[in-house]
C-alpha cells in the first residue's frame, strides 16, 4: 500500500490506474483481473466498462445465455452487497446454489488458470453505480485462503481507491472518448448554465440554427436526449462545478450530531 497509493495519486489516465491494479494482482500471484462497472444497481445492461487482464472472449458465448449471465458474481452478489467474497471453482460450496451451466463456466475458468479468487464489490454515489473488481489465480482453496488472510486488506483498499481514481479519470476522458469538440464543450457548459438557444446564439455570435446544429451533433456524440441530461453530464465530467461546492455560493450549514444525548447543532459553513 505504501507504494501503491502514491503511484495511484500520480496517475493522469484511467489506463494508468488499471495498469497499477494489474501490477498489484500479479505481484500477489493473482494475475487474472476483472473490473466491471454498471450505471445502475438493477439495470446491469447499462454497463460503463468492462476490463480484463486476460483474454475473456471465451465468456461471451456463456454470458449470451441470460440464465447463465444472471448468475455472474457481479449480478448475483456485487449489485446487492458490499462484502468481499472468495470466488471460483474452489469455493463453489460456499456460494449459493447455482445451475450446472454456470458451474461449467467456473470449470472452464479453472482450466484457464482461474481456479480461485477474491471479489470486492464497489459503489459510487449518484447516479447509483455498482462495480466489482476480482483478482484470480491458479490456486487451491487453501492457497487462496492464505493469500486472502495475508493480503485481503491490501486488495480491498486497492480496489476501493483504484475504483474511485479510475472513475474520476474515466469521466474526464469522456470528451475524447466520444469525440466531443471544444466548441461542443462550450455549448454543453452554456446549456448546463440554463441558457436558451437565442441566448447561446447571441453569446457565441452565431445563428440560432447554428446552435441547434451543434446541439444535435453533441446529442448524437454523447447519446444524450434532453437538455436536463446534458446539464447533468456537464457536471459529471467537470464542465460545470458541483452547485454545493460552487465558489461564491451561499454558505451551507454544517450539521453536528452528537450521540449520547448531545444536541443537534447547525452552524454556518
Amino acid at each position: 500500500m505504501q507504494r501503491f497509493l502514491p503511484r495511484l495519486e500520480a496517475t493522469t489516465t484511467s489506463r494508468e490506474v488499471w495498469q497499477l491494479i494489474v501490477a498489484l494482482g500479479r505481484e500477489l500471484h493473482l494475475p487474472c483481473i476483472d473490473f466491471i462497472s454498471a450505471s445502475s444497481y438493477r439495470d446491469w445492461k447499462r454497463t460503463l466498462f468492462i476490463r480484463t487482464s486476460y483474454d475473456s472472449s471465451f465468456l461471451h458465448d456463456y454470458n449470451a445465455d441470460p440464465e447463465v449471465g444472471r448468475w455472474s458474481y457481479f449480478r448475483s452478489h456485487a449489485m446487492d452487497r458490499l462484502t468481499p467474497i472468495a470466488v471460483g471453482l474452489e469455493f463453489l460450496d460456499e456460494y449459493r446454489p447455482i445451475p450446472e451451466a454456470r458451474i461449467e463456466v467456473l470449470r472452464e475458468a479453472a482450466r484457464r488458470g482461474m481456479r480461485a479468487g477474491f471479489s470486492i464489490p464497489l459503489r459510487v454515489h449518484a447516479p447509483p453505480q455498482s462495480a466489482l473488481i476480482t483478482f484470480t489465480g491458479d490456486h487451491s482453496r487453501r492457497e487462496m485462503q492464505a493469500i486472502i488472510h495475508a493480503h485481503g486488506w491490501t486488495l480491498t483498499t486497492a480496489a476501493l481507491m483504484g475504483h474511485q481514481r479510475y472513475l474520476m479519470h474515466f469521466a474526464q476522458e469522456f470528451p475524447e472518448r466520444n469525440h466531443v469538440t471544444g466548441k461542443q464543450l462550450e455549448l454543453m457548459e452554456m446549456i448546463g448554465a440554463g441558457l436558451q438557444d437565442k441566448q447561446i446564439a447571441a453569446e457565441l455570435g452565431v445563428s440560432v440554427s447554428a446552435v441547434r446544429q451543434r446541439l444535435n451533433a453533441l446529442m448524437q456524440n454523447t447519446g444524450i436526449s434532453s437538455r436536463a441530461e446534458m446539464a447533468a453530464l456537464a457536471m459529471s465530467i467537470g464542465v460545470l462545478p458541483d452547485p454545493l461546492g460552487r465558489p461564491g455560493a451561499e454558505a451551507i450549514q454544517t450539521v453536528i450530531e452528537m450521540d449520547e444525548g448531545g444536541a443537534v447543532v447547525r452552524m454556518p459553513a
